[in-house]
Formats: structure tokens, sequence, C-alpha cells
């Protein structure tokens, strides 16, 4: 058959660790977690030495970016089965570092939709999760079925981690019903909280923009997003935001924070990194695949996410 990748892949590093093209056809998708809450970029220097002997089809970055470090007509080197790799789409996940490792909902989101697109594009009308080890791997799918299977089948570890293996159930349904077109349209509502991870600090949801943001400038370091968890307004009053003074430092502790030509994900990379340390914003913009919002940084290199920086 002729192989696609998917139109969702916004990076693309190909890995040399793979063993050509696959000799099954596509019918599993095994989704992992990373055990690092790491960028596209990240996971493209992790599979690019031929030392590191594994890889993956796709991933899926912490902003909700998708990556693909090896093209789905190549038997990736992900699951620790060479049977599970040669007939199944992989995917790695941005994911907590530690137990149960949790994906942020952007991630879900995302998994949930590179996983229709695959299906699609592989003449699959159901995603299905049969829970089991041994009725999995003995199941033989219909023509139009894709089956979910998982790594800690095939070696001594958790992965996908306890966080994604509860919601593989969820998964399946999920994709199932868009690929029948049963999914009932999602109304937008405006989301007013100080980050989208942290549904407990919602202030209200708003079917009018007008109100949510009404509701945003009320309440100081609070955002609008939107239903996919974009922010789509911060207020000007609020922490996010540059309040009064016109400048203020952020602290920044991972090594490769990526910075952009401007306030979101769809702003290319400048091919920089800010390192560890403490920089200067001076302006603040709401923008794709950050939830807290994108600083420009004083030194005029461009703009960084803040999920990524605490105020100092």
């Amino acid at each position: 058959m002729a192989y696609t990748n998917s139109s969702l892949v916004s990076f693309t590093q190909l890995s040399p660790n793979h063993s050509g093209q696959r000799t099954h056809a596509i019918d599993r998708i095994t989704p992992h977690c990373v055990v690092g809450q790491c960028s596209v970029e990240t996971l493209g220097r992790i599979f690019l030495p031929t030392s590191r002997q594994a890889s993956c089809n796709y991933g899926i970055g912490v902003d909700g970016r998708v990556g693909m470090y090896v093209e789905e007509k190549n038997r990736s080197w992900c699951s620790s089965s060479n049977a599970n790799d040669q007939r199944a789409v992989t995917i790695e996940c941005a994911s907590d570092t530690t137990a149960p490792y949790a994906f942020k909902d952007v991630v879900y989101q995302k998994l949930i939709t590179l996983c229709i697109d695959i299906c699609k594009r592989n003449g699959k009308k159901k995603l299905l999760w049969l829970g089991d080890k041994d009725k999995t791997l003995n199941y033989s799918p219909a023509a139009d079925e894709m089956v979910l299977t998982v790594h800690r089948w095939f070696a001594n570890k958790s992965c996908p981690g306890d966080w994604m293996y509860a919601r593989m159930g969820d998964l399946a349904s999920k994709v199932t019903a868009a690929l029948s077109g049963t999914v009932t349209t999602q109304k937008q509502l405006y989301r007013v909280r100080e980050t989208w991870s942290d549904s407990k600090s919602q202030k209200g949801a708003y079917k009018i923009l007008a109100n949510a943001k009404a509701c945003a400038d009320k309440n100081p370091g609070y955002s609008v997003f939107d239903t996919d968890g974009n922010a789509v307004y911060t207020s000007e009053t609020g922490s996010v935001g540059v309040p009064g003074d016109a400048t203020f430092k952020v602290r920044v502790s991972v090594s490769d924070l990526n910075i952009r030509s401007g306030p979101g994900t769809n702003y290319a990379a400048t091919g920089r990194f800010t390192g560890a340390g403490v920089f200067t914003i001076t302006a603040v913009q709401s923008g794709q695949g950050s939830s807290t919002g994108w600083g420009k940084l004083k030194s005029g290199a461009g703009w960084i996410a803040l999920d990524y920086a605490k105020r100092v």
C-alpha cells in the first residue's frame, strides 16, 4: 500500500534508528509517555544519535505540536517488540517525570486528533481498546479496525504510565466516535483561569467572549482560554501581562526553552534557546502553544513561552 504521513506534523527531524519499510500493514497505534515535559525539538535531538537505538514515528510536545521522527512507512524502534512496531504507529507524548506520568490536556487532545488522522489515512473506521494483552495480541482486526497496544505489554516498563493507561478506553471511544461522524459539535466556551492546566482556578465559563474578558479583567493573573485550551485573552492588568511596571523578570529552569520570532508556536523558532537563568520580559501576548502567554525578551532575541518561566 502507499503510506502517507500526517499533515499535523509541524516539526520533522528524521532519526536513523529504524528498520526500513514495514513488513506488516498498519493496524495498531501505540501511545507512549516520554517521562519529560519536553518539546518536539528535544525529542528530535533525543532520537538523532545512532547510539540511542530508539525512535518513534511521531511525538507530541508539551505545547501540543506534533513532530515526526520516523516516516509512517517505516518501522520505528519504540515498543521493545519487533512484531508490534512492524504494524503500529508509535507516538511518544510529553508527560510528567513521575508516576502516574500525566499528560497536559493539550497533549492528550492532540493525541486524539492524531489518532483520528492516522485511522482515516489508513482506511480504519474504528479504534479498539480490548484492555487485555493476550486478547489483544491474539486478535485479528477487521480491515476497517485499528487496535491500541501499550509498551508495558512487551517490556518491564510502566509506559504509557497509569494516567494514560486509564484513558485508553476513552481514547478509543472518542476516536471511533469521530470516525463514525457521531461526535456532537462542542459548543465554544471561554474559560477564565490562571493557566489552562489549573482547572481549580477557574472563575467561570462563558459563551460570550466579551463576558469572559470582563471576568479576567477583574481577576489579575487570569486569562481567557478557548475550548482547545488556547489563551485568547490576557488582562492587561493581570500578572501574566505587563502590569503597571513596564518590565519584569522571570526565572527559566529548563535548558532548552525555544526562543521564537513571535508570540506563538505558529512563529518560527530562531534556533536559539534561553538556557537556565533569569531574563527580563518587556511585553506579554497570548498566542498559540502557551496557556500562560508569551514573553518578549528584553535582549531582543525573541519570545518565550511563560509556561516554563516563574516570575521573580
